[in-house]
């Protein structure tokens, strides 16, 4: 008697053929452009000390107040699964002392990201994330690089009608005069506002731009906005990263109410959202594939050198979801399926297709055998573009008589007599037409 089966843990998911191909998809595109612009993968480990999230990622934040995985290890050290990769990416940096031996630096990471939160379209709880960070530039053009690396990312991986926003959150000399602004502007609210929005309004009053409490949505809507507080060297930098933006034909939108979620952020801010030409997504109404800015204090903070950095992260999950739809993705399948008989032969045929298999073709078989119908089905399920039998009368003649699998239902039968010789130089160019 077996027992009680065993679920998954709610909000973490399993990747499974066919979708898992979505994802080496975006992966495989992501690895060979971020390689071309000089942005080599890093790999953190999955657990950090809470310290490290809590001193960055700010610790009146949804994501440090409610969302983050963290227990204490058996040295009754407090740990927590990363919630994002920026930290630990400028982590990594300051501990191998990087910076001393590189002037500028350029990383990228893709892997799992752990939040305990609410879980919506495309979000849970153990998601996905494909990031970059830019260390050692202060200039506006190493901004516009990483944005530039985003926006032709999503035209390789085939995202259509994908919008960059922007704005800028200036620097520390910025934020008092906006602060004691927005404050003056959100306190005759207090008293309606929920715990939290509270706690934001007395330490970290720009988070209510991001509230969702419906109380506060006018206010919100008519708040100051930071960009119009500027110091002349922020606005310069600004400046020039639109300028370098228009030079390279990449369209944006200025949104002034544009702020990140995480408090490291300065000067230079962006996301880009998915907004089809029909006005339906797949993602809901929630379409941020990306986001990204400038944390030209975050290095030092956590210990490091003056290095000024910017950088950008994704939702992968959210990215398969929207590629799924589309159905922009090529599905990988056998060029030719090879059908077996009981007897002698059958261990030719088995030979031949991993002789095959070895020199670089995609060419499947069922080990289970069984009837030549069932096993032409079976073919057919897995979408292969030609069958062939292999039996006694193939293996004498050293031809295989190749059927054309993916004809209309009505359309007459393809059948081609492919000689044993000529089977290799055939597999190439059935390769490349199916491909």
């Amino acid at each position: 008697m077996s027992g009680p089966k065993i679920a998954g843990v709610k909000g973490m998911n399993d990747l499974l053929p066919p979708q898992i191909e979505t994802w080496q998809f975006i992966e495989g595109i992501a690895r060979s452009l971020f390689g071309r612009y000089g942005f080599a993968e890093i790999r953190t480990p999955i657990v950090e000390h809470t310290e490290l999230f809590v001193r960055s990622v700010g610790e009146v934040t949804d994501i440090v107040g409610k969302e983050m995985y963290t227990f204490n290890d058996k040295g009754d050290r407090s740990i927590t699964m990363r919630p994002e990769g920026t930290a630990p990416a400028a982590r990594a940096y300051i501990e191998h002392g990087v910076a001393n031996t590189e002037p500028l630096t350029r990383w990228f990471y893709t892997g799992p990201m752990f939040r305990y939160e609410r879980m919506q379209t495309g979000r849970y709880r153990q998601f996905y994330q494909l990031g970059a960070e830019a260390y050692g530039s202060l200039d506006a053009a190493q901004d516009v690089e990483v944005i530039s690396l985003c926006a032709e990312f999503f035209k390789q991986v085939g995202v259509p009608d994908v919008v960059l926003h922007l704005n800028s959150l200036g620097d520390a000399s910025t934020r008092p005069a906006y602060l004691e602004a927005l404050k003056a502007h959100f306190a005759p609210l207090v008293e309606v506002m929920s715990a939290d929005a509270k706690l934001a309004f007395e330490r970290n009053t720009m988070r209510l731009l991001d509230s969702k409490e419906e109380a506060l949505q006018a206010a919100i809507k008519t708040a100051p906005a930071i960009i119009d507080f500027l110091d002349e060297g922020s606005k310069k930098h600004f400046d020039d990263v639109q300028r370098l933006l228009t030079k390279l034909g990449i369209g944006f939108e200025l949104d002034r109410r544009l702020v990140r979620g995480l408090d490291y952020y300065t000067r230079t801010t962006f996301e880009f959202i998915y907004q089809p030409k029909s006005g339906e997504s797949s993602l809901g109404r929630a379409g941020t594939v990306c986001g990204g800015g400038r944390y030209d204090r975050l290095v030092h903070e956590l210990g490091g050198p003056e290095k000024p950095a910017v950088g950008f992260a994704m939702g992968l999950d959210r990215l398969v979801m929207l590629l799924d739809s589309l159905k922009s993705v090529p599905r990988s399948a056998p060029t030719l399926f090879v059908g077996t008989f009981d007897g002698p032969e059958r261990d030719d045929a088995i030979a031949l297709v991993m002789a095959l298999r070895n020199e670089g073709f995609h060419v499947d078989f069922d080990p289970r055998g069984g009837k030549l119908n069932k096993q032409k089905e079976r073919a057919s399920k897995v979408n292969a573009a030609w069958f062939a039998a292999y039996g006694d009368a193939e293996h004498k003649a050293r031809t295989l008589k190749i059927d054309n699998m993916r004809l209309a239902k009505d359309a007459p039968r393809e059948q081609l007599d492919v000689s044993f010789d000529a089977l290799r130089a055939w597999l190439n160019g059935a390769s490349k037409g199916s491909s």
